[in-house]
């Protein structure tokens, strides 16, 4: 496959004065007494990490940890999109029967989120029963080494579509088990939904499931309506209630006007920070932030081909889909329906931005596999990884679930 290149992250130095001299420059806003992260992230907070940003963070330490997984670009077709350049990480295990599984992260998330799980998923356990996984972990077109798209209609079917393409180019045609949360649940969703023979497994940590209607899915509605709420029902649906009030406006402001916010990130790394910054805060489980994590993760959006307000598009494009028949006519609906040919596994975090009772989540498919930890948030992945990380060696170990889907695959 001569068209499947090894990559390396460069960034000039060129690019990396641009940046120290922004982040020099920047205009801060004043704030009211008391202020606090109930009216968004504080002004010392914001303060405090341009200046380490500016003038501690060292991008090339970062960068060299990150070459130190195999990374890789490729050119993909999307239909109607023409021949976009998709870059990943992808991890091969030694094992001959270890699995393909394909990471998708999500906003304000990138590939960076998935490298905590790489190593111990392609490694295994160690024991006879545990598996191993030949794991890929690209970066979503208009995020981090990925194309930008210059077209409008990039939506969900059209990330799926050139994820599941990556899939079959490595060389995984007798299929793959997915994994991811935020746009990677609707991406895998819709990857399950249109590639069933293919994306045959799919473990999923954001559950964002309606009520059960008694047409429907009589059983579980009437479970639902039977079975008393328990204090992790109560505490999880407080949580989304918090989301839908207090911490879904960014949601509104990317899914209407997304080139406006655009200007702002693409011009100002310190309107970055405080725009994404915010998220990883109130969105994780008291997960103790470090200064490194945090500028690596900005930097992956600064630094990204085609400039962090192409991420934001995908909450305009996916809101505003056509209609019709076809993969993008009522995709939604169809990746919150119950998928019958793709096994399922099913991860509960308690502060992630929708959290339903278990019975809920029940109706997205052949749940094979479920789990609720007791600590995690919206980033599991790098919160938890290793919930993530036990949650697929028990769903497609030996006596896993999933455990016959995939009798072996290629190296």
């Amino acid at each position: 496959m001569t068209d499947i290149k090894p990559f390396r992250i460069a960034i000039p130095d060129t690019e990396l004065s641009d940046l120290t001299s922004r982040l020099s420059r920047s205009r801060f806003p004043d704030e009211l007494e008391e202020a606090a992260w109930d009216l968004g992230i504080p002004l010392e907070e914001v303060k405090r990490l341009v200046s380490y940003w500016a003038r501690s963070f060292d991008w090339r330490l970062a960068e060299a940890k990150l070459n130190e997984f195999p990374q890789y670009t490729t050119p993909i077709a999307v239909d109607g999109f023409g021949t976009l350049n998709v870059h990943f990480i992808h991890q091969r295990s030694s094992r001959p029967d270890a699995i393909p599984l394909i990471f998708v992260h999500g906003w304000p998330g990138s590939f960076y989120e998935g490298t905590k799980i790489v190593r111990p998923l392609s490694e295994g356990d160690g024991s006879r029963n545990g598996p191993a996984f030949h794991v890929v972990v690209p970066s979503l077109l208009n995020f981090g080494f990925s194309d930008g798209v210059a077209k409008r209609g990039f939506s969900i079917a059209q990330q799926a579509e050139a994820m599941h393409k990556l899939m079959l180019k490595l060389g995984y045609d007798d299929g793959y088990a997915t994994q991811g949360g935020d746009w990677g649940f609707a991406i895998t969703r819709a990857m399950g939904h249109l590639y069933p023979s293919h994306a045959r497994a799919q473990h999923i940590n954001l559950l964002p499931a309606r009520p059960p209607s008694f047409f429907r899915h009589p059983i579980l509605a009437a479970e639902s309506a039977l079975r008393p709420w328990s204090d992790a029902d109560r505490a999880g649906l407080a949580r989304s209630q918090w989301f839908q009030k207090e911490g879904s406006g960014y949601n509104q402001i990317q899914a209407t006007k997304p080139q406006t916010v655009g200007y702002a990130l693409a011009d100002s790394p310190a309107a970055l920070l405080s725009w994404i910054y915010e998220k990883l805060h109130d969105w994780s489980d008291e997960y103790p932030w470090t200064e490194d994590e945090i500028c690596t993760w900005l930097s992956i959006y600064w630094f990204s081909t085609a400039g962090p307000a192409a991420s934001v598009r995908l909450y305009y494009e996916n809101t505003h889909e056509p209609g019709a028949d076809g993969h993008r006519g009522n995709l939604w609906d169809k990746m919150m329906s119950y998928q019958p040919h793709v096994k399922v596994g099913l991860a509960r975090f308690p502060r992630e931005l929708l959290v339903v009772p278990a019975v809920w989540s029940r109706q997205l498919g052949h749940v094979v596999y479920e789990k609720t930890h007791e600590r995690g948030g919206h980033f599991a992945a790098w919160e938890a990884p290793q919930a993530i990380i036990g949650d697929l060696r028990a769903m497609f170990g030996k006596k896993g679930a999933a455990a016959g889907v995939f009798k072996t695959s290629k190296l």
